[in-house]
């Protein structure tokens, strides 16, 4: 199913179970903007090749609206709309004060060079310098893309606006950026993760994992599961698939990944099928890759007790009720990727005030933030007595219709 018609039909439930008056509905479901750019640019051999870049800002009545920018071929418009609708619902959620908003490019990143992804960036920002800022839409890093590609953007907005460091959020260290972000998203799903075990007597110890996706959030869930002494028996990602029913050393392999290598080209593990990396038994499953991976075809087959969605929309609507039905428990993406948002939401901060925080206080603080959702959740389910995606969805978007109300809509 198309991801801005499954994001939109979640909603829509989510409407209906609070009983939200159907203007208001419609006016929420709206973006407040969308624009697409044209990003021509000089190529190393002296071409030019052009481009096509997107930011969508969905909600803007909590807050500056908030969420990354992409660089891959498949980024579109349908795709950009969702995740900025997500990320309206996702910042309520975790009540941060901001809206959503998405954004990309349709390029394929492997394939230029630094001076070409640079001088991209450098267009992209001019063309939409004047929609973006600290209180306005606050872009991070995604798929992509990375703290370098923030500082291009900070840099060339800064040309125009002075220096402004709280543009955006994802920054190198030097540049403002906060202690703590890099790991952010794989440390706010490992806290979700635990907030979810705990309600059913359980602890990442001696449970087993299977983790989808080794760039920074899989390798960062990965890294904390291990350390709180869970077990990764089998992971995966572009290059392949790998298991290891005693354990797979992490630590190991993410040295192996640092120095180049190929998942499947590391010792003492076992290589296998992609296609069966998510219906491996395991207890937690987590996505970290890219959405739509569960679906109707698939959803029967799973093997896992929990679902973590560090993904975003890694499940289509049909897999979640087959899911559902089969007991199968699933952290909707909304709430358990959420860390990585809570985190730029601390570096806006930082960066407003101009005083930086440690690393502990960052951790601390990101660890209060989804204890606090996950509360808040549980709370939304008991009330309308529903899944954990519909409470999380019920939850993001009350808060959004009461701030909507209180502004002054009608």
């Amino acid at each position: 199913m198309n991801s801005l018609v499954a994001t939109s039909r979640n909603f829509q439930r989510a409407a209906r179970l609070l009983g939200l008056d159907s203007k208001l509905e419609k006016s929420l479901l709206i973006p407040f903007r969308e624009i697409k750019v044209e990003c021509t640019v000089k190529k190393d051999d002296g071409t030019f090749m052009s481009y096509v870049g997107f930011r969508v800002q969905h909600d803007n009545a909590r807050g500056p609206m908030k969420g990354g920018i992409r660089y891959h071929p498949e980024v579109d418009t349908d795709e950009v709309n969702a995740l900025a609708q997500l990320m309206t619902w996702k910042t309520a959620v975790v009540d941060i004060p901001y809206g959503g908003a998405k954004g990309g490019i349709g390029c394929s990143p492997g394939e230029l060079s630094m001076s070409e992804l640079e001088r991209l960036t450098r267009v992209f920002t001019q063309n939409i310098h004047g929609l973006i800022g600290t209180h306005i839409d606050v872009p991070a890093p995604d798929m992509g893309t990375n703290s370098q590609t923030m500082a291009w953007i900070l840099d060339e907005y800064s040309k125009f606006h002075g220096y402004s460091p709280g543009v955006v959020t994802g920054k190198p260290i030097g540049l403002g950026g906060s202690l703590g972000r890099e790991a952010a998203t794989g440390r706010g799903v490992v806290c979700a993760a635990e907030a979810l075990l705990a309600e059913f007597g359980k602890s990442i110890s001696g449970l087993t994992f299977v983790i989808q996706g080794f760039g920074n959030v899989g390798s960062w869930v990965a890294k904390l599961i291990h350390e709180k002494g869970g077990k990764v028996i089998a992971l995966g990602d572009a290059s392949g698939a790998i298991k290891d029913p005693n354990g797979i050393d992490i630590p190991a392999l993410i040295m192996h990944k640092t120095a180049g290598g190929d998942l499947k080209d590391f010792k003492g593990v076992d290589v296998m099928d992609s296609n069966e990396l998510l219906v491996h038994e395991c207890d937690v499953l987590i996505p970290c890759a890219l959405g739509g991976v569960f679906n109707r075809e698939n959803a029967a087959d799973v093997r896992a007790k929990y679902i973590i969605e560090a993904a975003n929309h890694p499940s289509d609507p049909e897999a979640d009720e087959i899911l559902s039905q089969r007991g199968v428990v699933i952290l909707p993406d909304i709430y358990a990727n959420a860390g990585g948002v809570i985190v730029s939401y601390f570096e806006w901060v930082q960066n407003i005030q101009g005083f930086m925080w440690g690393e502990d206080k960052v951790n601390m603080e990101l660890q209060k933030y989804m204890r606090k959702a996950f509360n808040n959740i549980k709370a939304m389910c008991k009330t309308h007595d529903c899944n954990l995606r519909m409470g999380a969805f019920a939850l993001g978007v009350n808060r959004v219709a009461r701030t909507t109300v209180m502004r002054g809509w009608e």
